[in-house]
């Protein structure tokens, strides 16, 4: 997962304002005790931030994933 994945999946889940906040002000004990922002500033793999942020958070299995979005289409698929 790359960062931006993560932020996209922050902002459907909570809502980009509040997903900021969580981001930085929640201290989650899988993640050493940092913040969202913190791990990933450490370098820790974004896919673990944010299974960790729904394991703290109670985030449902079902909408781990995300939204579901249209696939877009590019040079290959014309």
């Amino acid at each position: 997962m790359r960062e931006s994945e993560f932020w996209m999946l922050m902002s459907d889940e909570f809502g980009d304002a509040y997903a900021q906040m969580v981001a930085g002000t929640q201290h989650i004990g899988a993640l050493d005790g940092r913040t969202p922002t913190e791990a990933l500033e450490k370098g820790i793999p974004p896919r673990r931030i944010w299974e960790a942020v729904c394991a703290h958070m109670s985030v449902p299995e079902e909408r781990r994933l995300g939204r579901d979005r249209p696939l877009r289409r590019g040079p290959i698929d014309e």
